[in-house]
């Protein structure tokens, strides 16, 4: 949708940074809107907002290690020892993120695709049900537009993914079922091309 129609305020209600005033959101079986935030992380429900949050003085390796789940809380990281199962979980997902020869490279020298990746790796390691990304291919070059759409198709076979995006050629490339929203309510949705050529949306976006 254009701006200010309500996206990402989707997800801020989903994983329980703004609180519902009325309503249900049901994931799984279990009412979110009466869960604390990290209750819905732990229900499985991994979020990445648009700027990315990763520990830019860590490596890559170490980024993706203190978000193994086992490491996921103070005394957790405290008592966390490197084991293989973890070890493997790590070069695992460095390799589906693009990131495999670079996992002892500072967080901070990466690019903001990478950087952009590694947040997601962040998130996978976790193994969350629903995945939610909030403009995930901003700022990026058009080749890690495409390495990204490819990451996307491989994660959302095990799990499902909400993205927030902009650039309808790269929602092609990923969506079986694109939604767009109005002022705060569902203008269209189903399938990309029934979408593209709805008579509402073609309205909103390009005003006749």
């Amino acid at each position: 949708g254009p701006n200010g129609p309500g996206k990402t305020t989707v997800l801020d209600l989903i994983c329980g940074k703004t609180r519902a005033t009325g309503g249900s959101i049901q994931f799984d079986g279990r009412e979110l809107t009466k869960m604390k935030e990290f209750d819905i992380v732990r229900a499985g429900v991994g979020r990445k907002f648009q700027n990315p949050s990763i520990y830019e003085n860590l490596t890559v390796f170490e980024n993706l290690e203190i978000s193994f789940p086992r490491g996921r809380n103070v005394f957790g990281a405290l008592m966390f020892k490197r084991d293989q199962e973890v070890i493997d979980k790590v070069h695992e997902i460095a390799e589906l993120i693009f990131l495999k020869d670079d996992l002892n490279k500072q967080a901070a020298l990466l690019s903001h695709g990478q950087k952009q990746w590694l947040e997601i790796g962040m998130l996978l390691i976790q193994d969350p049900e629903l995945l939610m990304l909030d403009e995930p291919v901003a700022g990026m070059s058009v080749a890690e537009r495409k390495q990204t759409a490819e990451l996307l198709n491989k994660i959302t076979k095990n799990r499902s993914v909400i993205v927030i995006e902009h650039d309808m050629q790269f929602v092609a490339d990923i969506a079986n079922r694109v939604t767009v929203l109005h002022q705060g309510k569902v203008l269209s949705e189903g399938s990309m091309d029934k979408v593209q050529n709805d008579p509402k949306v073609k309205e909103v976006y390009l005003g006749h």
